[in-house]
């Protein structure tokens, strides 16, 4: 008798304990299958990207303006963010760096973290107004303090370049670094040139275009000659033609923008976002294009744009651009970018919208969504 009070009291024991695991793990599960938070973020960023780092928290860094370096900000759950410290302080007596930084991005790679951005160079003999050139910084932390791994940039192509974008192929044992060219001083004779100077609004157009190339796997420098992968089109019948010049034929300046690219991998094929159009402006927003190999060709999608500005559909927010993806729990994906709204103004701030790939490959980013966002 007393042996069958045992067992019934053992059995009693193992199904409680299982139902308590097993709540706990589809606790766990739940928590693990999405992520809620509200748009935009209280982060005060332009260009941000997001590491998800070793030691299992989400880090922010951006273009902020307000210091001679980068911030960052930690987050347990991509929702509550705090601000953390000064992350790099770049102007100093042995940096290479003038002003203006922008763009950072940073990566994990065997148990140090690296950080590329843009900043004018010191170094300016002609006393040219823009000498962006992209270098590299180090850090034992995500929050650093980073330092310059070296005295002067990685390479210098002879223009000004920002938005540094890098890439680790770690099968072919390859680096790829990806930049914008400024439009400074670089004027290109295109259709929509020659359109806005017949109306007598503009002499010449300026443009910025993306470029790729390998780089040392030390990032002391580049191996070959850049590769132009991105460029807006020189047809105005061009289906990219209408959304990319919006900031010519609204006439807010006479640029065309191709920055502020980001490439991925997905099922054999390379997908790189990229923004256009004025970054000060209402009509900044995002397209894609696809590759089979890292350096191109790489060809522009047809349902460009994928994010646009969306104030004249009921919504409040503009300036959609400098994208990048984070992934998230269950193979979800989200676009994180800066935009403006009514209520922050002028400054930038962060927005983040599941981007999705779909069977045939077509990518879409289901945003610009305001207030409370769940992705699961």
């Amino acid at each position: 008798m007393n042996k069958l009070k045992n067992s019934l009291r053992l059995l009693v024991l193992i199904t409680i304990s299982t139902f308590v695991i097993s709540c706990g793990n589809r606790k766990n599960n739940k928590n693990d299958s999405g992520v809620t938070y509200s748009n935009p973020l209280d982060v005060k960023y332009g260009d941000p990207f997001i590491l998800k780092a070793s030691d299992g928290k989400y880090y922010m860094y951006g273009t902020d303006g307000s210091a001679p370096g980068f911030k960052v900000y930690e987050s347990q759950d991509l929702a509550a963010w705090k601000y953390v410290k000064m992350a790099y302080e770049g102007g100093k007596e042995d940096s290479w760096t003038k002003d203006s930084y922008w763009a950072p991005e940073v990566y994990e790679r065997k148990g140090k973290y690296y950080m590329f951005f843009s900043a004018n160079w010191k170094y300016n003999p002609n006393n040219e107004e823009e000498v962006f050139r992209i270098g590299v910084a180090v850090s034992n932390t995500p929050t650093g303090p980073f330092k310059d791994l070296g005295d002067r940039p990685i390479f210098d192509p002879g223009y000004p370049i920002i938005d540094a974008n890098v890439l680790f192929d770690d099968v072919h044992n390859k680096t790829y670094l990806y930049y914008s060219r400024c439009c400074y001083k670089h004027p290109v004779e295109s259709e929509i040139a020659d359109w806005a100077k017949d109306k007598g609004w503009y002499d010449e157009i300026e443009e910025s275009w993306v470029y790729g190339v390998e780089m040392a796997s030390d990032f002391s420098g580049v191996i070959g000659e850049p590769e132009l992968l991105l460029r807006p089109p020189l047809k105005m019948n061009n289906v990219q033609a209408e959304w990319e010049s919006r900031s010519v034929t609204a006439r807010e300046t006479n640029r065309r923008w191709t920055e502020g690219s980001y490439i991925f991998e997905h099922q054999d094929t390379y997908y790189m976002l990229y923004s256009a159009n004025y970054f000060g402006g209402q009509y900044y927003a995002m397209g894609y294009a696809t590759s089979k190999n890292p350096l191109g060709p790489f060809k522009k999608a047809e349902n460009n744009p994928i994010l646009q500005k969306n104030n004249d559909q009921g919504g409040g927010v503009t300036g959609t651009g400098h994208g990048m993806v984070l992934d998230v729990a269950d193979s979800k994906k989200l676009c994180v970018y800066h935009a403006r709204t009514a209520e922050t103004g002028n400054d930038r701030v962060v927005f983040m919208d599941e981007l999705e790939i779909l069977e045939d490959g077509t990518l879409v980013v289901h945003g610009p969504k305001s207030g409370n966002v769940a992705v699961k």
